[in-house]
């Protein structure tokens, strides 16, 4: 038997990413979340209505813009650096 493997019920519980990280990319599914909470609404009661409310520049600037921030601030969540200081 080899004496310098580790046991098998002892298991690493070192996780990938370090507290920054997650931090970050809970503030990016915050901003992403927003973004589609902005983006939806403006549909009418009646589908014979036609409603103008619906290309208004909170739907169609401003929402988007913050989904596509909400995904850049996710990939540098990912690309972040866990052990830098």
């Amino acid at each position: 038997m080899n004496k310098n493997k580790k046991p098998l019920h002892k298991q690493d519980l070192n996780f990938v990413f370090g507290k920054r990280n997650y931090t970050f990319m809970f503030i990016g599914l915050a901003v992403i979340a927003l973004g589609f909470i902005l983006m939806s609404g403006g549909g009418s009661d009646d589908p014979n209505v036609f409603n103008p409310a619906i290309y208004n520049f909170q739907r169609i600037r401003l929402a988007p813009a913050l989904v596509l921030i909400g995904f850049g601030i996710e990939v540098y969540a990912i690309l972040l650096n866990p052990n830098k200081k």
